[in-house]
């Protein structure tokens, strides 16, 4: 979803300068590497299991060496994702052992529901309550599933559209489509008199939606349904008067951008995004309004001060405070309908960082992983933008040297050399909980026909091929079917089709590639390339240059 201000972002020809924003009031940073060693001294107990049976949960713990204890006990508690230590509520006791299990009830829908809550381990010790164990969470949501539908995975070739052009999707054999959800908009009371707030009681509480601005996504995901459109939403978390608690205390201030970090550090924030996150599962799990398969956390969670933004710096911080977010969104959801998809979003700055007040694709996704499986390793999908460097860039099949290379220093990660993430996800550390290797999506990708035609037809050819050649990646979303006038403006050109609905060359290029007559436009490609595309892509041959022409 490149706005004006992630085109700002690309065009940026150096970093500059900026004021460093730090972060204010109470939170608990680890300093991890080092620290971590440190840290996990006193903690001996290790939880190996945060699982849902039946109404209740079963926590299997095991002990390196038994801590310290007045009474013998172990004690779990119940902590809400902004609470750190032993501040939570006790859920169960269990005697000191060096295997211990604790089993206590879900109670979801309640007001003292355990499904979105983080669990750790303490001991009594010198009259107090000491942690002994790390954090985790509740791992098989989807274990009490009542909405499970069957997935719509029918092909990759997707877009991120501008119309409701159902005939061009059609002819495209666009399989999949993109669609963004405000929060902060679909919150709070009608806005049209006419329609009657929306209330859903969730945990013991009464919740208000917009029935107005729900009919602008009830309209589309049932008009995905009705056309066979495979959808992915991405939930982005904007300022209005009624979402005002939706916003982390960090994203206050003037700053503006679409999206900003979801408000997991106050009680009323925090239940609010469960009531939210589990109230669009349960409307778009099937049934009349259709069903979307795959939801986004967020967009580009990296780019801090764009699309995820917190007066913050710290890595550490930013990137824990997002993880609460997706574990909330990732249990209520997988609660609903076993068969979604959640999906964390990065851009395509895997080293390098056009603005400074971001964080390097890479170093995030890192740090979440590490987060992921230290407080309770789950399906969690990855959804990654990899647009040329720079965007206006027409070449995908040639990038520049000085952006873009084969080694995982790379400062972008560009559809020329994909694999270089898709290979990172198979190493043991990002794989899934049953070993598998991550669901990729391009969920956003896209090339400009301000230099040719014909650059950007051979650009989508080149792309596709690589993304269907990747066993990893299971769509590619291009953005989009029409130019839009002001992206133009910075030689943005991404439609399939001008501005006055005229077809481009890329517009047959793109509904032809995964079909029998793929080769035909395949063979064209390649005479623009001067290469055989299919040899580049199975070869993994690298291209540079060093600037903008062919020939340099």
């Amino acid at each position: 979803m490149k706005r004006n201000i992630r085109l700002k972002k690309i065009l940026m020809a150096a970093l500059t300068a900026v004021t460093v924003l730090t972060a204010t009031g109470s939170y608990s940073i680890v300093n991890h590497g080092a620290g971590e060693v440190a840290e996990a001294a006193g903690r001996v107990v290790k939880i190996n299991s945060c699982t849902i049976s039946g109404d209740n949960v079963v926590v299997n713990v095991s002990a390196s060496s038994l801590p310290s204890s007045d009474d013998g006990k172990y004690y779990l508690y119940a902590d809400e994702v902004y609470q750190d230590g032993t501040v939570g509520k006790v859920v169960a006791t269990t005697e000191r052992a060096s295997n211990a299990t604790f089993t206590f009830p879900l109670n979801h829908y309640t007001a003292e529901s355990n499904l979105s809550k983080k669990f750790l381990v303490a001991v009594k010790s010198g009259g107090s309550m000491i942690q002994v164990s790390d954090e985790h969470y509740i791992t098989n949501p989807e274990a009490i599933a009542t909405k499970t539908v069957a997935r719509n995975d029918h092909g990759m070739k997707g877009i991120l559209p501008n119309t409701a052009d159902a005939a061009t999707f059609k002819d495209l054999g666009v399989a999949q489509m993109v669609y963004n959800l405000y929060m902060g908009d679909i919150v709070g009371p009608s806005s049209d008199p006419a329609q009657p707030t929306t209330e859903f009681t969730y945990n013991g509480a009464t919740y208000q939606f917009n029935t107005a601005a729900l009919a602008q996504y009830d309209g589309f995901v049932r008009w995905c349904s009705l056309n066979n459109f495979q959808l992915t939403m991405t939930v982005l978390n904007n300022k209005t008067a009624a979402g005002a608690d939706l916003i982390h205390p960090l994203s206050r201030d003037a700053h503006v951008c679409p999206g900003y970090a979801m408000n997991t550090d106050e009680d009323g924030g925090t239940q609010h995004i469960k009531a939210i996150a589990a109230f669009l599962a349960q409307r778009y799990s099937g049934g009349a309004y259709g069903t979307v398969d795959n939801w986004v956390v967020g967009n580009e969670v990296n780019a801090r001060t764009e699309w995820y933004y917190m007066n913050s710096t710290n890595i550490e911080l930013n990137v824990s405070e997002y993880v609460k977010a997706f574990r909330i969104f990732y249990n209520e959801i997988k609660a609903v309908n076993a068969n979604a998809r959640i999906y964390t979003s990065f851009d395509q700055e895997w080293n390098r960082k056009s603005n400074p007040g971001c964080f390097l694709s890479k170093e995030y996704l890192d740090r979440f992983s590490y987060y992921m499986n230290r407080e309770g390793n789950v399906d969690w999908s990855l959804s990654v933008h990899p647009y040329n460097a720079p965007l206006f860039d027409p070449y995908a099949w040639k990038q520049q040297a000085q952006y873009v290379n084969t080694t995982l220093a790379t400062p972008y990660i560009t559809m020329e050399n994909i694999y270089i993430l898709t290979d990172y996800m198979c190493r043991p550390e990002m794989l899934g909980p049953n070993g598998n290797v991550r669901n990729i999506a391009l969920s956003e990708i896209g090339f400009t026909s301000s230099f040719g035609e014909d650059a950007q037809a051979a650009s989508i050819t080149y792309a596709y091929t690589m993304a269907e050649n990747n066993p990893y990646i299971t769509s590619f979303i291009l953005f989009r079917e029409t130019d839009d006038a002001h992206e133009m403006e910075s030689h943005i050109a991404q439609g399939l089709k001008n501005l006055d609905g005229s077809k481009k060359m890329s517009y047959d290029f793109y509904k032809y590639l995964g079909t029998a007559q793929a080769a035909t436009y395949k063979a064209k490609a390649s005479e623009i390339i001067g290469h055989d595309v299919n040899a580049l892509v199975t070869n993994r041959t690298f291209l540079s240059r060093g600037g903008w022409f062919l020939n340099d």
